[in-house]
This record gives structure tokens, C-alpha cells and sequence, in this order.
């Protein structure tokens, strides 16, 4: 054995393998974990970049942060919280659900914090993905991303804000230390989380500007607290809570008759909307503002009983006009004004589809899963969860999982589902790789963009955050959850390269084990 070789051998002997690694540890990576633990696979480690749990539900801190699906609906179906404070969880009780749930099912000793994933990289020699951290190396037979879509903020390239002598920060990156009583604020963007935090802080601000793009579509938020009474019932009878749970979610899938089957059933609720709006705004100009020109659902319904109260504050100052540059002490928009302001915060929301953890996967060549997906006509992935080119691969909510109308735990259980199908599958016939084969991906996509045709997201005449570069929705499921969840409820091996391991009981009866395709033809649907 020469020197080098045995260095390899050493080094490799300290790297820690594991069945599955884990990347994420907020609803998708919990879940996964403890599902694995059910079965019985307690190899398996969660890779975490903070020093906590809890996903996007840690980071965003910022006032008045809250779900805005309802409590009942928004925890895992093997884990309900009878303790829910309100009928929208705020955000720390969620984190605290999640920190509990990783506790009582024993996840935590399985998460290293302080490992953020830098690049995992497919090794086929061992078949195996080799996975750096800032915390070290791990390599692992499986790999699941359970990042999600809303982990790394998005800030415009806005000219001079490099040159802004006040305070900037994003609503997921929260300021705490920074006081807002009597400060000129900006407000870039008028989304899910700008509704929430603008009128938490409007009261203590001298002034605030919101520079708005587009107007959002928002209709009354039935929010109030859960009594104790209620609390004690759902305790004493879990089966009255998982009946409230259904009551909610088939109320919610009802949505999709307007938003995917017949959008003109949305006037109805762009009704509702446009009387919140009359109710929260007095003055002719500012609602003119305030009416987005496109069918409501095209972008996110936003859901707020106190946003348009605030917006027609006296400190208040809703501008419609495009930023054209920002000075140390202002926002210049198009028309030439200089808006003051000494601190900028910013509502933009995520970046979702350009998934950042793709820019961090590589194929056996080294290809970035970022720039698989670039080349082509955006995201995609077989059912929404494993991609052609990068076996033993598993995306939790991936492309085409995300949702519009309702609550997406119940996605990440049908995907978490879906993956552990596909583990089983994988062990019961000595199975080393899995590989959804490029046909059958393709098919699948061409299949949920033609069921996108005529949905609102993609005809509601709307430039949303759903959609890519290509004018493509590569982020929403376009149907019921049902529907999906009926889709992923069993592995599709015909749909799949398979690669038995050597030395297992298949490989020795089949000779043509090592590398073959199992099936015929690729599923639609």
C-alpha cells in the first residue's frame, strides 16, 4: 500500500457514514427524522447551519410573525398540539411545537448544529453522497434536503443601498436591537410578511414610506383565541381535535374549485376582499392604490385584519412609484421624490425558485443541480421529490410541492411518505442506488404543467413569486392535496434505475443485478 493510499484509507475510516443525512432540521427535516426513527433506521443524522431547530420558524422573529393557516391544520398529523394559544399560531409557539417534537421523538442527539452544508457531491465508487460542512465531513448512502423554500431571504439589487448610512434588514433577519420609536422607515415590499409587521411597528415610527410594487389581494384574518375550555377538550378527546383538523382541510381544499377549476368563482372572494379594503380605508386615492389589477389568488391571499388600518394611518405613506436609487439618507423613486428615511426594511420575501441548496448538490461530474435546472426550463423533479442524475437524492419540498390555499405539512408528510416507501423499497431488495430515469421525470413534469394550463397562478395575469424566468410556475402543486398525497403514497419502481448492492442476496441470484432498469413505461400522473 503506497503512503497516499493509506492517508485516503485514514481519512476515510474518521469520516462519519451514515444511512441517511438529513439537511435541515425545521418541519421537513424534523418530520423525516422521526418517521426514520419509526421504522427503525436510527442511522441517520440531521445537519443543521444554526445552533437550534426550527427552520424558517427560528429565523423569522420579526413582529407579529404568525401562520397564516390555521393552528389545527398547521402541525404534523402524528404530532397535534391540543395547546394552541390562537386560531393562528403566532411564531414562537410554533417554534416551540417544533423544539418540542424533536425532543419527544428523539431527534435531537442526531442533529449537529453548526454544520452548514457548503456541498454534497455523488460519489458512485461507494454510491454514496460525500457531504462538507463548516462542522466537517460526513458521507451518507441517502440524502434528504429539507430546507425548504422560504431559508434565504431576497433583497433587491437596488442602486446605492450599499451607500445607506442607516440600518437595512431583511424581516427574516430582525433587528431587535434597533429601535424604531420615532424613526423614518422604509418598507420594500408588501407581501405575507410586511402585512404582518407594519402595523406592529406603525404606532411607535415618526413616519414610515411603504414602497409598494404591487398591490396584494387581502381578506379578513377570523383569528381569536382558543379557550381553555376548548384546550382541556382537546386534551381529554384527541378525536375532537382531528375532527376540527379535517373540518379545516377540507374547507381549505375547496379553494382549488376557484383557483384550478373555474377561476370565476373567485369574485366571489375578490368581493370579500375589496370589502375589508372599504371597511380599513377611508380615502378614494389611497384604496386606488390599494386594488391589485389582477384575479385574486395570481399571488398569495394575504390575510390581515389591521394591515389597511395602519396603511391609512396619519405616519403613513403608501408609495406606488418604482425606486430608481437609494442615498445615504433617502429613497429616490421614479418620479424624482427623496423619501427620508434613516432605517430600510425589507418584505421581499425568498428566494424560491432558484432553491439555494441546489447550488450546493453536485452530480458525479461536479454539476451543480442548480445549473441541471437553469439549462432547461427551470425546477423539476419526479414527483416533486427525486431528480434524474443525482440518485439516492430526495427534495423535500421541491418543485411543484408548494401551495397557495393551505396548509404544506400535509405536502412534506405525503413527500416524507413517498421517500420512505422509496427506502423500503431500496432495503427489501438489497438496493444501493435509485435514480428516477430522465424520461419518467419528464413526463411527470410535462404532466403537472399541462394540469398548471388555466389555473390562476399561470393566467391570472400576475408576475408572482410562483413563477421562474420563463414565465413558468415551477413552485405550486395545481390541484388538491389529496390528489398528490394519493400519487406518492407508493414507491413506482418501473419509474426508476435500480442498482442492487453486490454481495446481496439479489445480486447473487441475478447476475444482470448490478445496473438495471425495472418497468416499461413512465408514469403521467
Amino acid at each position: 500500500m503506497t503512503q497516499a493510499q493509506d492517508a485516503t484509507d485514514t481519512r476515510e475510516a474518521a469520516t462519519p457514514h451514515y444511512r441517511v443525512a438529513v439537511i435541515g432540521t425545521g418541519f421537513a427535516g424534523i418530520g423525516t427524522a422521526v418517521r426514520l426513527k419509526q421504522a427503525g433506521l436510527d442511522d441517520i443524522v440531521l445537519l443543521e447551519r444554526a445552533e437550534d431547530v426550527g427552520g424558517t420558524w427560528r429565523d423569522n422573529t420579526y413582529p407579529g410573525a404568525a401562520c397564516d393557516v390555521p393552528s389545527h391544520l398547521y402541525s404534523f398529523s402524528f404530532a397535534p398540539n391540543p395547546d394552541w394559544s390562537r386560531s393562528f399560531s403566532p411564531q414562537p409557539e410554533i417554534w416551540d411545537y417544533l423544539r418540542r417534537v424533536a425532543k419527544d421523538y428523539d431527534v435531537v442527539r442526531h442533529i449537529r448544529f453548526g454544520h452548514d452544508v457548503t456541498e454534497a457531491r455523488w460519489e458512485p465508487e461507494g454510491n454514496r453522497w460525500r457531504v462538507h460542512t463548516t462542522g466537517g465531513t460526513v458521507t451518507a448512502q441517502f440524502l434528504v434536503t429539507g430546507c425548504g423554500p422560504l431559508a434565504d431571504p431576497a433583497i433587491p439589487d437596488l442602486p446605492g443601498l450599499d451607500a445607506f448610512e442607516g440600518e437595512v434588514f431583511h424581516s427574516a433577519t430582525w433587528n431587535h436591537g434597533h429601535d424604531l420609536t420615532g424613526r423614518k422607515v422604509g418598507v420594500v415590499g408588501t407581501g405575507a410578511s410586511a402585512i404582518q409587521f407594519v402595523p406592529e411597528i406603525q404606532p411607535d415610527v415618526d413616519t414610515m414610506r411603504v414602497f409598494q410594487r404591487t398591490p396584494a389581494w387581502v381578506i379578513p384574518r377570523h383569528d381569536r383565541d382558543i379557550t381553555a375550555v376548548e384546550q382541556r377538550i382537546y386534551n381529554a378527546v384527541p378525536a375532537v381535535q382531528r375532527l376540527a383538523r379535517t373540518l379545516i382541510y377540507w374547507g381549505r381544499e375547496n379553494y382549488i374549485f376557484g383557483f384550478a377549476k373555474n377561476t370565476r368563482l373567485l369574485k366571489l372572494v375578490e368581493k370579500l376582499a375589496l370589502a375589508n379594503l372599504r371597511r380599513g380605508v377611508q380615502d378614494p386615492e389611497l384604496r386606488r392604490k390599494l386594488i391589485p389589477d389582477y384575479t385574486i389568488g395570481c399571488k398569495r391571499i394575504l390575510l390581515s385584519n389591521d394591515y389597511y388600518p395602519a396603511l391609512a394611518a396619519p405616519n403613513v405613506d403608501v408609495v406606488t412609484d418604482s425606486i430608481s436609487e437609494v442615498q445615504a439618507d433617502a429613497v429616490v423613486t421614479a418620479d424624482g421624490t427623496r423619501h427620508e428615511v434613516d432605517t430600510l426594511i425589507f418584505g421581499t420575501g425568498f428566494h424560491v425558485t432558484d432553491s439555494p441548496i441546489a447550488h450546493r448538490i453536485r452530480d458525479a461530474e461536479g454539476v451543480l443541480l442548480a445549473d441541471r435546472w437553469n439549462s432547461g426550463a427551470g425546477m423539476s423533479a419526479h414527483r416533486g421529490t427525486t431528480v434524474s442524475g443525482y440518485p439516492n437524492l430526495f427534495v423535500l419540498a421541491g418543485p411543484n410541492t408548494g401551495l397557495g390555499h393551505t396548509s404544506q405539512l400535509f405536502m412534506l408528510e405525503a413527500q416524507i411518505g413517498y421517500t420512505m416507501a422509496a427506502l423500503r423499497y431500496a432495503h427489501d431488495r438489497g438496493a444501493d442506488r435509485l435514480e428516477p430515469r430522465a424520461e419518467a421525470q419528464e413526463a411527470y413534469t410535462r404532466w403537472v404543467q399541462k394540469k398548471m394550463e388555466g389555473t390562476v397562478w399561470v393566467s391570472g395575469g400576475c408576475d408572482s413569486w410562483y413563477l421562474n424566468d420563463q414565465g413558468r410556475n415551477t413552485t405550486l402543486w395545481p390541484g388538491f392535496t389529496w390528489d398528490y398525497k394519493l400519487r406518492t403514497r407508493r414507491f413506482d419502481p418501473g419509474n426508476y434505475h435500480l442498482r442492487t448492492a453486490p454481495g446481496s442476496g439479489r445480486a447473487r441470484s441475478r447476475p444482470d443485478a448490478a445496473e438495471h432498469a425495472v418497468g416499461a413505461q413512465p408514469a403521467q400522473g
